[in-house]
């Protein structure tokens, strides 16, 4: 038994995890190796398959691992799951947003619940500075120039110096954040509390989710990088965007619907926005028939940026490949379940997700 670093509390009791699957059972990207203690007592897609757990079995499960979001229907999904898990202390989501799995039922729930954020919080940094890059270099114009053999000099902008505006400063923004700054960019920031981000060196500024506007009015780039939930659903209006500092490029690579579609293709289309680089549509796939296909100054990504080969992996388990990244992944099965294991009360495991606010 072990008690936690500087903790004067009863020693941890050890418990089993045992442990039901919501997803895919052939998906490669769930655990392969589980550590001692650790029973799977199934992997199901549908509600209805639970009757085929055993009763003793189905007593015991304390653990849901959500592998997979099951499209829109996961969050009826697990609604219909609880009534038959009485034992159940905690539900682990495979991924960063969870809105598809919250639902009232869920959050009425006792249960402890973590995500996967900060697995996929490098590669999204890394596109937010490369479309950044994108604008002030004038990729577009190089290409074109290429395509006709036009050896044409022409001004760039450096992005040291410039501003990045980061609407939700959490993992990812938090990480935005961070590359930034490396370039020498100023960072201002946009979060329901700003002063979580007080004495961060890498946040020049932070305003209150009332401040999405005045963040437009003095950022060269703005990425969104917020989750979706009821408060941020169009947090980035149309107004702020008309009244965009000029120049402006808006990267969106956290969720579609926070971000006002309508006023954003109307500020392009004004000038208030002088280009898009998207990675989240409010509908997903983008409709072929979609003007953001069409429009100039908008570059387009199919919801990939996060899409390494290893990274469903790393939000499972650490395997070989990946072994340089283990660090900075709170995956479940090497990081988070070990704790569980210990006796770690579950509402204090790494990662937690508050089930009313949505993140």
């Amino acid at each position: 038994m072990s008690t936690l670093p500087g903790s004067t509390s009863e020693p941890l009791q050890p418990r089993e995890a045992h442990i039901l699957i919501v997803g895919d059972p052939k998906d490669p990207n769930n655990p392969s190796a589980w550590p001692a203690g650790t029973t799977v007592a199934a992997t199901i897609q549908d509600p209805a398959d639970i009757a085929s757990i055993p009763a003793a079995s189905l007593s015991k499960i304390n653990v849901l691992f959500c592998s997979s979001f099951l499209g829109s229907s996961a969050s009826s999904t697990v609604a219909a799951l609880l009534p038959s898990l009485p034992a159940l202390q905690w539900l682990h989501q495979r991924s960063a947003g969870v809105e598809h799995t919250l639902s009232p039922t869920l959050a009425a729930h006792p249960c402890a619940m973590t995500n996967a954020r900060g697995v996929f919080s490098s590669s999204l940094a890394e596109y937010c500075l490369m479309a950044c890059a994108y604008f002030a270099k004038d990729v577009p114009r190089l290409m074109r120039q290429k395509e006709a053999k036009n050896w044409e000099k022409y001004n760039v902008r450096e992005l040291r110096g410039a501003t990045l505006g980061v609407v939700g400063l959490g993992s990812i923004g938090g990480a935005c954040a961070k590359l930034a700054n490396a370039y020498g960019m100023r960072v201002v920031g946009v979060r329901r509390n700003p002063a979580s981000s007080a004495g961060d060196p890498t946040v020049d500024k932070c305003y209150g989710n009332d401040g999405v506007a005045d963040l437009f009015k003095e950022s060269d780039y703005v990425v969104c990088a917020a989750p979706l939930t009821p408060d941020t659903r169009g947090l980035v209006t149309a107004e702020a965007m008309a009244g965009a500092k000029p120049g402006c490029v808006l990267i969106n690579l956290g969720r579609g619907p926070v971000v006002d579609e309508a006023g954003m293709i109307a500020a392009l289309k004004s000038g208030a926005l002088s280009g898009l680089a998207l990675d989240v549509f409010s509908t997903e796939p983008l409709p072929a028939d979609h003007e953001l296909w069409q429009l100039d100054n908008v570059l387009v990504s199919p919801h990939n940026m996060d899409q390494t080969a290893t990274f469903m992996r790393e939000a499972s388990e650490v395997r070989e490949e990946s072994k340089s990244r283990k660090e900075s992944a709170a995956n479940f099965a090497e990081v988070l379940l070990p704790k569980f294991l210990e006796g770690v009360d579950p509402h204090e495991l790494p990662n937690q997700v508050n089930k009313n606010l949505g993140y």
